[in-house]
């Protein structure tokens, strides 16, 4: 299976100025733990994760004056819907994080996190997609 099988292509999308309780308000409301972070006055893209909002949350900042700016990840590592699930969850593992932003010929077409790769590898979408329940395991 590759990239393109479990991502997600309609992703969240945040600008810089948006407040870390709007963003968790939007990533709540749309049940993801990640957005993207574009800024016309940032180059490139970045990503805000529910561990950043955490992060913040957790050392005392006020949620409602954090910004998104101040929290992203710039560094953000890129995936290609070509590449297996395999090499995407290596790429995770490797850099210690959870989701992958996908690009193709530089634009985001999608968004991978380590449980999309969980439910592809479980046969969750298969299952899902047929309309299946798949029984919880204890």
């Amino acid at each position: 299976m590759h990239v393109r099988d479990g991502m997600t292509d309609v992703v969240l999308t945040l600008g810089p100025a948006h407040t870390l309780r709007e963003a968790s308000r939007q990533m709540s409301a749309r049940r993801v733990g990640a957005a993207v972070v574009t800024d016309s006055e940032h180059a490139g893209i970045g990503i805000l994760t529910e561990r950043d909002i955490l992060d913040s949350v957790g050392a005392g900042q006020d949620p409602d004056a954090e910004l998104v700016a101040d929290h992203r990840t710039s560094d953000v590592v890129f995936a290609s819907p070509g590449w297996t699930l395999d090499r995407a969850a290596e790429a995770m593992v490797r850099g210690n994080f959870r989701h992958l932003v996908v690009i193709e010929d530089f634009e985001v077409v999608g968004l991978l996190s380590m449980r999309d790769i969980v439910r592809c590898w479980s046969g969750a979408t298969t299952a899902a997609a047929a309309g299946v329940r798949v029984p919880a395991r204890g």
